[in-house]
């Protein structure tokens, strides 16, 4: 089809590009791995720079959209460099004897702190067999008779003796309700001599000071006993301990053991007697003795790599548990647990930013922990005063750590805006690109993702013609021809519901008994597009309920003939993750002889109009002023309203068209109606690229479908977006066939060509615009509507 608008119309080769599928690898079989970091060479780049540098602050920010496989990347990345790097220490917490409250931290080799707690358990155990077995031995009882009898016999003595020199004069000995000894007469009709009495009493004052005495002796002979046991029990199991951990680890190790050994001989009663507020127990070991592995690695597994998808306070900086007992909260070191950044320290922590965000004070406790190089458990309750319960103050510990952030784009720009020490903290930023220039190399980086997603799924082998398919998609994706999409997540999606696609064609050709030549021995590019057509049918809800409306009339929309100030305008519709494009009418009003030259923006006037339309509002004015002012006073007013539009509307992507309706009324020219259109604008009347202009076309396309396509009807759009056209089968062979066109403009000018099918701004030698031009015909109603204000 040839005619004046050929020029500007597409033909059907520019509307799609497709994968030459021959230049592809048969199958899936023969795929070659994906390289893991191509096309992300920048993030890995500033991800590496921040490993290798050791200095504060150089933590990173991943930014990127959500689904790109970031942490998927950053792991494999870093567990490359981690397992060449040393494995960090085991973390203990055990009880300060000296200090309960203040519980001690201890390091030891990677693995080892499992067995330290092992061995000072199965040493518990032992002790305790033993300590037991003595205190219950014939031995044992004989030499504790042996101290008592000898202290009872010299108490005797010492009381019977004063108590002979009582009697003789007329007084006795006896113990008062108190378990004090008081002189009592033996008859009380003879007199007692009060000289005699006091001498007594001074007597027993004595004597009550020396059995005092002898009472401490005999506690001093016991505990001497009990110690001597003691260190004939515990040094032959202690020196193992000693020997194997002494001097050779944590010093504080060494502090442990003694202070652990002195803590038994102290407090050996309680143990033998089974006192229970001192033999509270974990795991069948009193708490005070009680090992508490924090942090366990494997030896010689590297630095640790950790993603705490849950960054509460607690989760990531650790946390003291409590009980309840007989109406009391306790705790004690064996309630300590670690938090992500003490599993972290030595390696590699990885968080989501808006999750650590979400949680109140774990920000905050990250910044404190990354900026002091200094770990402190602390009770989060203890802090906001929720309770007033005793905390505990474990040891701090030394943080070495590489912190890394996954997050979108606007969440990073927040934080360096609205938190001053982020910057300090956090000074690489990684970006991850979301497409891919779309070449060879690239698309068989593609289809190596494919690989290694069918392997890990164990799905069905897909063959070149599915590769060629979905790398289509991917441009779709992109919306860009020249662009491959990088969402891991929707590529996923895309691949597995491919496969159930093949097993339902399967599973339906069997249950059938069709011939076996029917039955695909690959996922192939129908497998693709049927999983494409479930997605979409999926997805459509609200643009079904859309489209009914148009179906039944209830949104007007004209998709032949041709109306002054009416014109097809195109919008996209966002809801959720469905998208999709709709027709929208424009009109425009002029009231002349009322006004400079306003345009009454109905939109933002009732605040449905956002910040970028408001600035296409004022672009278009701009460029109407420069047009026309020269040549008469702009004796008008007018309004421009999207029509049956109740939805917040913004971007300026429709200022092509708003300006091709207002000067279609301003001339009082019709716009073909067969037409639609789509673009921005700027001062000069050059069109500019828009966004979704895949989406506005398709949804245009259908309206037309639906109402019977006449050979006249097509979308004009901006020259500079036919790079991103990835146009549906259906409407690249319908413009094949001349049932629907596409046009590229490059100004409002040649739009207007297109959508009046008239001369537009050609000018006489001097320089007045030809009569039978657009703009000539503006001018002349522009001098009327002057001249007929002039006769008033």
């Amino acid at each position: 089809m040839t005619d004046q608008f050929t020029p500007y119309r597409l033909p059907h080769t520019a509307l799609k590009r497709y994968t030459d599928t021959h230049a592809l690898p048969p199958d899936s079989t023969h795929a070659s791995p994906a390289l893991h970091d191509f096309g992300q060479r920048r993030a890995v780049n500033a991800i590496q720079t921040a490993l290798d540098i050791k200095a504060n602050g150089y933590h990173v920010f991943a930014v990127g959209e959500n689904g790109l496989g970031k942490r998927t990347l950053i792991t494999r990345l870093l567990a490359e460099r981690a397992k060449h790097e040393p494995t960090p220490p085991d973390l203990v917490y055990v009880h300060n004897f000296d200090a309960p409250r203040h519980p001690v931290a201890l390091t030891l080799p990677s693995g080892q702190g499992a067995i330290f707690a092992k061995d000072m358990h199965k040493l518990w155990h032992d002790l305790y067999k033993k300590i037991i077995a003595k205190f219950n031995s014939i031995s044992y009882q004989n030499s504790i008779t042996t101290i008592k009898q000898s202290a009872q016999k010299q108490e005797r003595n010492l009381l019977d003796e004063i108590n002979a020199t009582a009697k003789s004069h007329n007084l006795t000995l006896l113990h008062s309700a108190d378990q004090k000894a008081v002189f009592t007469p033996i008859d009380d009709k003879k007199p007692i001599n009060n000289t005699t009495l006091d001498k007594l009493q001074k007597k027993l004052t004595k004597i009550n000071i020396e059995l005092d005495n002898l009472d401490d002796e005999v506690n001093q002979k016991i505990d001497e006993l009990h110690e001597t046991l003691l260190i004939k029990i515990i040094t032959p199991l202690f020196n193992p301990i000693l020997k194997k951990y002494d001097n050779k680890h944590d010093k504080k190790i060494s502090q442990y053991l003694t202070d652990y050994q002195k803590d038994i001989i102290e407090n050996i009663l309680f143990i033998v007697e089974h006192d229970e507020d001192f033999m509270v127990k974990t795991a069948n070991i009193p708490n005070r003795y009680y090992v508490n592995v924090a942090v366990s690695h494997t030896p010689n597994s590297g630095s640790p790599i950790v993603f705490e998808d849950m960054p509460t306070h607690p989760n990531l900086l650790g946390h003291i548990e409590y009980i309840t007992q007989l109406g009391t909260i306790l705790t004690d070191a064996s309630m300590i647990r670690a938090g992500a950044l003490h599993k972290a320290n030595g390696g590699y922590l990885l968080l989501e930013a808006s999750s650590l965000l979400e949680h109140p004070y774990a920000w905050q406790g990250l910044k404190r922990a990354l900026q002091s190089k200094s770990l402190s458990i602390s009770s989060l309750e203890q802090m906001l005063t929720l309770t007033g319960s005793v905390s505990l103050s474990p040891d701090s510990t030394p943080l070495s750590v590489k912190v890394i952030l996954l997050g979108e784009p606007d969440l990073y720009y927040e934080l360096l805006e609205f938190e001053p020490e982020f910057n300090n903290l956090f000074k690489i930023r990684a970006d991850f690109n979301d497409a891919l220039p779309r070449n060879h190399d690239s698309e068989l980086f593609i289809i190596g993702k494919i690989a290694n997603m069918i392997k890990k799924q164990a799905l069905p082998t897909f063959d070149n013609t599915a590769f060629g398919a979905i790398l289509d998609e991917l441009s779709v994706y992109a919306d860009d021809k020249d662009k491959l999409d990088l969402h891991s997540d929707r590529l996923l999606q895309l691949v597995v519901e491919s496969a159930r696609q093949f097993y339902l064609n399967n599973s339906h050709e069997n249950d059938n008994k069709n011939n076996d030549k029917n039955i695909a021995k690959t996922v192939n590019k129908t497998h693709v597009q049927n999983a494409l057509d479930e997605i979409k049918e999926r997805k459509g809800y609200l643009k079904e309920l859309y489209w009914q409306e148009i179906q039944n009339g209830q949104q007007l929309i004209n998709t032949t003939g041709k109306v002054v100030g009416q014109i097809n305008a195109l919008t996209v519709i966002v809801y959720a993750d469905s998208e999709f494009g709709l027709p929208a009418r424009l009109t425009a009003l002029i009231a002349p002889k009322f006004g400079t030259g306003e345009i009454l923006d109905i939109e933002r006037d009732v605040e449905l109009g956002g910040s970028l339309h408001a600035k296409g509002m004022l672009i278009m004015t701009s460029f109407l002023r420069s047009l026309f002012s020269q040549f008469a006073e702009l004796n008008f007013s007018a309004s421009l309203a999207f029509e049956q539009s109740y939805a917040h509307i913004d971007g300026d992507s429709a200022t092509l068209a708003e300006c091709a309706v207002l000067l279609s009324a301003l001339a009082n020219v019709p716009i073909n109606q067969s037409l639609a259109i789509t673009g921005s604008m700027n001062q000069l009347g050059d069109a500019q690229a828009i966004g979704g202009v895949n989406e506005k076309i398709i949804g245009f396309f259908d309206a037309c479908a639906e109402r019977g396509l006449n050979g006249e009807q097509g979308v004009i759009i901006p020259k500079t977006n036919i790079g991103q056209l990835m146009l549906p089968d259906n409407i690249v062979e319908a413009v094949e066939r001349g049932e629907f066109h596409i046009y590229a403009v490059s100004s409002i000018y040649e739009a207007l060509f297109i959508l009046t099918d008239m001369p537009i701004h050609d000018k006489n030698k001097k320089g007045d615009y030809k009569k039978d031009t657009l703009f000539g015909k503006i001018v002349r109603r522009l001098i009327q509507w002057e001249d007929d204000e002039k006769e008033k």
